[in-house]
């Protein structure tokens, strides 16, 4: 960024938080103070008002906002011409995905897609379903992958790939012995339930609700906040659960868990997300290109096992 007071100020206007603009461009929370505090200097006005541990823009913020947002948009877009015009591929791309897919799915696509582009450096934050999406709507991330359905106008929300989930229980457990499981099954079982908010728990609350069983009925004995919080209480006797099978490889292997398929089945779609009307950075389009190749290599050895 040629004027690098712009740049933290357009990261400070954007999230509203010195604190997170801190952590979002790597920088001490006193030296973003210090580069709003010269822009300020320069224009001669206050660009914040600051009240009550909150900040938000003046006119005149709201003014250097609106001038900011095209000059940094301008500035990426030069980056990338130029790039495309050497053959480099190259800068940062910050990628949010939902705790399942971080742990289990991403890891091997990211690995094998920094193989092929080490020149692309990736951030990756993790949060649920939920709160990837605030990430994606406030720019913190340049794309989601989630586990939920996305309603968002100003989003575009690309189905990459399926997920089958699987009722889990102890070996010992009655139900281990049978060949799949319905709803009526789970009724009055302690279950261990992912967090409110989790793409997994609203999944499955949708699941019960199209069959004849509504969420509330559901005995949830403990609310946990990741898959492996899920899987170590229902190992320990507190519950049986549904997780994504992909979770449960390592578990089965060691005969510590037994995973059963659910009747009707249940599949979940995993969705690339992100701004509709956001600029592509070139490391991004890279990304989505390989990302949609691995999900129709994945989709093609699915049917071939089927």
């Amino acid at each position: 960024m040629a004027d690098r007071r712009l740049q933290v100020f357009h990261t400070v206007a954007r999230l509203l938080s010195f604190t997170k603009a801190a952590e979002t461009l790597h920088m001490t929370q006193p030296a973003v103070t210090f580069q709003i505090r010269q822009l300020e200097e320069y224009f001669n006005t206050r660009l914040f008002d600051r009240t009550h541990n909150r900040i938000s823009l003046t006119a005149a913020g709201e003014r250097v906002f609106e001038y900011a947002e095209r000059i940094v948009a301008l500035y990426s877009e030069m980056d990338i011409r130029v790039r495309e015009l050497t053959g480099d591929v190259s800068g940062i791309l910050i990628i949010g995905a939902s705790t399942t897919i971080a742990e289990y799915m991403l890891p091997s696509l990211l690995g094998t897609f920094k193989e092929k582009h080490p020149g692309i450096n990736i951030r990756l934050k993790v949060s649920n379903s939920e709160g990837i999406v605030h990430m994606v709507e406030d720019n913190s991330v340049d794309v989601g992958i989630v586990e939920s359905p996305i309603v968002n106008k100003n989003l575009v929300v690309e189905v990459c790939w399926h997920d089958k989930l699987v009722f889990i229980c102890p070996p010992q457990h009655p139900l281990a012995k049978k060949t799949k499981i319905t709803v009526g099954d789970l009724q009055g079982l302690p279950f261990v339930a992912r967090e409110e908010g989790s793409g997994t728990r609203e999944f499955i609350n949708e699941y019960l609700a199209k069959n004849n069983m509504q969420p509330h009925e559901l005995n949830v004995n403990v609310e946990v906040g990741n898959p492996e919080a899920v899987k170590s209480a229902v190992e320990a006797g507190l519950g049986v659960s549904i997780v994504s099978q992909a979770t449960v490889v390592k578990e089965l292997k060691l005969g510590t868990l037994a995973a059963l398929p659910l009747d009707p089945p249940l599949e979940r779609p995993f969705s690339i997300v992100f701004q509709r009307q956001k600029f592509r950075l070139r490391a991004m389009d890279e990304f989505m290109d390989f990302a949609h190749e691995h999900c129709e290599k994945r989709a093609a050895q699915k049917n071939s096992h089927s």
